[in-house]
């Protein structure tokens, strides 16, 4: 009876827990599609809520709104597409600098000691001022070898007549008056050998003199003196620098991707990097026909007016514009061509906006509520800049008496990609 009731037992409660296993399973499988009926209306509800958003996006981007007051206190100014006549310009860097025959380096052509100097660094001198002498006894072996060699020219010259008359009357041989013809020629060569020498030591074939003056070969300003009174001057070299500044000119550096813009003859337009923002014009006379450096730029030389030259001094950097094109184009003031991320864009007024209707509660008083100015972002394409304007390209057309915002586009550039659009 015992085991009979044991075996009962073991089946009933081996029923009991199979059903409970059942009842388990419907408990989960009913939580699971619950879940899943859950997971599947968020799903939708996301896609519409994404499905929306890029028209509010879109939209955000794309146009802004101001109040009466705001649109007041910002300064907004409007105005339309102009045709202007800019200029393509190339950007290019140099310096300052005077032709090779406006710059010398005067030396002597022959050494001695410096026995006076005139000049001071910064004095303007007149072609063949003496700037300095020196001092050499050999100049004074010069001067007699040529005064010696006129004596003998005066009397070769006497003997040579007398031996021509009596060759010809044939007293004397051929040949005595051939001797005295070849010497009287030699004598010459000496004489006039001598006074070069002399000449070019610019010292005076008359008298005997030991002092060589040193000359300025150009008009110009002394520049460094490389010598002091008492020193030995060497031949060869530098004792002054002498400056002409009335011919100076541009050498600038182009580079290789530029070279089929520039022509001889393209005006320019340069300042002077560590002086005033002052604009001086110019005009391109050469363009070398090889790179200067590694760097790949040809040297192109501008001469600068003669007028506009005072004051400039060699070796000056200058930062300058090679007007390449001239051209007229659709443009407007660079301030209403604003850039956001990559692209650039005008504001354009709207017209046509209805005033906001504003709902009230029973009871409210009426508020009085400003109208809004409405505008919107335009792409557009910017070209050059020159003289304020900046030339530009609609990308899709626009009314041609469409109002463009030429003052206030940055800051109504700030409100859009700020969400700045007026809220009640």
């Amino acid at each position: 009876m015992k085991n009979i009731f044991k075996s009962v037992t073991e089946d009933l409660t081996a029923k009991f827990a199979k059903k409970k296993r059942g009842v388990r399973k419907e408990i989960k499988l009913s939580v699971l599609c619950g879940t899943f009926a859950l997971f599947a209306v968020t799903l939708i509800s996301c896609n519409e809520k994404k499905a929306e958003e890029p028209q509010e996006e879109e939209k955000s981007t794309t146009e802004v709104a101001l109040t009466e007051s705001q649109y007041k206190t910002v300064g907004i100014e409007t105005g339309s597409v102009e045709d202007r006549n800019l200029n393509k310009v190339i950007k290019a860097n140099g310096y300052t600098t005077v032709p090779p025959q406006n710059s010398a380096e005067v030396s002597t052509l022959i050494g001695g000691t410096v026995k006076d100097i005139f000049v001071l660094e910064g004095t303007y001198v007149n072609k063949g001022k003496v700037l300095a002498t020196i001092q050499n006894l050999e100049v004074i072996g010069m001067q007699e070898d040529y005064q010696s060699a006129v004596a003998n020219v005066e009397y070769l010259q006497l003997e040579y007549n007398r031996q021509k008359t009596l060759s010809d009357e044939n007293v004397n041989p051929r040949k005595t008056f051939q001797e005295v013809k070849a010497k009287l020629a030699a004598e010459r060569a000496r004489a006039q050998a001598a006074k070069n020498k002399l000449d070019a030591l610019h010292v005076n074939t008359k008298g005997t003199t030991s002092v060589v003056p040193i000359v300025s070969p150009i008009n110009g300003f002394v520049g460094k003196i490389n010598i002091a009174k008492g020193a030995f001057a060497n031949t060869g070299v530098s004792l002054f620098e002498v400056v002409d500044n009335s011919q100076m000119h541009l050498d600038l550096n182009v580079y290789e991707k530029d070279l089929g813009s520039i022509s001889i003859g393209q005006v320019i337009d340069f300042v002077l990097t560590n002086q005033s923002n002052k604009s001086i014009k110019g005009k391109i006379f050469g363009i070398n026909k090889s790179f200067s450096n590694e760097s790949k730029t040809v040297a192109v030389h501008a001469k600068i007016d003669p007028a506009d030259a005072k004051g400039l001094i060699p070796g000056m950097y200058v930062s300058a514009n090679i007007n390449i094109v001239n051209a007229t184009v659709p443009a407007l003031p660079k301030d209403a061509v604003v850039k956001n991320a990559d692209k650039y864009f005008v504001f354009v007024q709207e017209e046509g906006h209805a005033e906001e209707k504003h709902e009230h509660k029973e009871g409210e008083k009426e508020e009085a509520h400003e109208e809004e100015v409405h505008f919107k972002a335009i792409e557009v394409i910017p070209g050059t800049t020159d003289l304020g304007f900046t030339e530009v390209k609609f990308v899709n057309d626009i009314p041609t008496n469409a109002k463009i915002v030429t003052k206030g586009a940055f800051y109504l550039l700030s409100a859009m990609k700020g969400g700045g659009e007026h809220t009640h």
